[in-house]
């Protein structure tokens, strides 16, 4: 999430940017002094296993899962995208748009830049632009989101800006596959599930979260977060079995919904008065407006966080770590929260650890005995950490490639393609480079 519009005091330690990677083993943090990287392979360390100082202001950094490839946009050059190997500290090129870059979204085919009126669409592995989204409906925060499944490797982004229209685009075929009507005002949050099929979707105003199945669009799903007051949902994430959905916003509360399907059970005759009463209660709602029959309908939190915080930016994920189910937030306020989550049970979430990211050597702090809560939610594999190393600078940039609406940049390095390693999970997907 980009935190650059976010109020706060200015030194070498404001963060500018915080986002996981795509599968939650990973965070990465962009500041006003350079970026690093932090694997979340343990509760009880936060291991940073890579910083660069000398890149100042990185407003955006992203990391292609465990692997060395790493995006970069920087406040100082915020038209510029440089891609990068990170632990050969080598610049493998670069691009200039025709506007500030907003985000930048990675997979393993595609990868997305979104401007304020346009999207571009480039194939990972020579970087070439594939397909422009262009004249799409003004879209300041840069709200998008791309797939990680590489056979249903879908981008979604807003339709629209004044009501909750979402434009889904095929990013392999390079067609529009669907437009969802998925609320009355318009969005404020989108993400994928990790198998492409599921579209979480949250309006500006922030009381209801709905899922849709992709491509068709259905809607599977509706969750309220509150009805007392709009807030802004700051970020909705997916487990990685796509059971679970979490939602922050700017309040102090965290929720997190369970996707499953109540089966219904066949109609028994009440025997009690509360019984007959509540059977009563159910046939009205027939007769009720029908905004007041959905919130009958609508689900409601299977567990929830309760931060020690209000009002600052964040940016939550559902993770496994140490074979436990865990609920992490990244925030403004400079710390990685992490929380157990009982998934059999739910309810409240412990804290269990807070981690500095700022690089201080001040002593975290521990909450909970990390032991509790043993139940696994889904097993995740984590690639070996990147070897920590001084970032070289970049070579000059050689114009390999022009778009001729709006992107021009290309490859820096004639011999990083043969340095690759095409079959090693740290290292794919490589570019495949292109020099003129």
């Amino acid at each position: 999430m980009n935190l650059a519009s976010q109020s706060g005091e200015a030194g070498a330690g404001q963060l500018l940017f915080a986002n996981f990677n795509q599968d939650n083993t990973s965070l990465a943090v962009g500041s006003k002094s350079g970026y690093k990287f932090f694997s979340l392979s343990s509760v009880d360390k936060l291991e940073q296993i890579y910083e660069c100082t000398d890149t100042e202001d990185v407003c955006i950094v992203e990391r292609l899962f465990s692997s060395s490839l790493v995006a970069i946009v920087s406040l100082k050059a915020p038209r510029k995208l440089k891609v990068c190997h990170f632990k050969k500290g080598t610049e493998i090129c670069n691009y200039s748009y025709s506007n500030t870059i907003l985000a930048v979204k990675l997979n393993r085919q595609r990868l997305i830049v979104c401007l304020e009126e346009s999207l571009y669409i480039h194939n990972i592995r020579d970087m070439k632009v594939l397909h422009t989204i262009r004249e799409t409906p003004p879209n300041p925060a840069g709200l998008c989101a791309l797939s990680i499944n590489n056979d249903n490797c879908y981008l979604a982004y807003p339709g629209s800006a004044t009501i909750g229209e979402v434009q889904v685009f095929d990013t392999i075929n390079l067609r529009a596959a669907n437009m969802i009507p998925a609320h009355d005002s318009p969005l404020a949050a989108l993400a994928f599930d990790a198998s492409g099929t599921k579209l979480a979707t949250a309006s500006e105003k922030g009381t209801v979260i709905r899922v849709f199945s992709i491509p068709e669009g259905q809607k599977l799903f509706e969750f309220r977060r509150g009805v007392k007051r709009c807030v802004s949902i700051c970020s909705l994430a997916f487990s990685m079995d796509g059971m679970f959905l979490s939602a922050s916003s700017n309040t102090e509360t965290v929720h997190i919904f369970k996707l499953e399907t109540v089966k219904e059970k066949p109609p028994e005759e009440p025997t009690t008065w509360t019984g007959y009463f509540g059977k009563v209660l159910m046939a009205s709602t027939s007769y009720l407006p029908s905004q007041v029959t959905e919130m009958f309908n609508q689900g409601r939190a299977f567990a929830t966080v309760r931060l020690p915080f209000c009002g600052h930016k964040n940016i939550c994920s559902l993770a496994t770590i140490q074979k436990i189910p865990r609920l992490l937030v990244g925030a403004s306020d400079g710390y990685l929260y992490m929380y157990n989550l009982d998934p059999q049970e739910g309810g409240e979430c412990a804290l269990m650890r807070q981690h500095r990211l700022d690089g201080s050597m001040e002593t975290t702090s521990e909450i909970v005995d990390s032991a509790s809560h043993d139940c696994p939610l889904v097993t995740q594999t984590y690639s070996a950490a990147a070897t920590k190393g001084a970032y070289v600078p970049s070579s000059p940039t050689r114009l390999a490639y022009t778009d001729d609406l709006g992107a021009v940049g290309g490859a820096c390095l004639e011999d990083e393609a043969s340095a690759l390693r095409l079959d090693e999970d740290s290292e794919h997907p490589p570019m495949i480079l292109r020099t003129d």
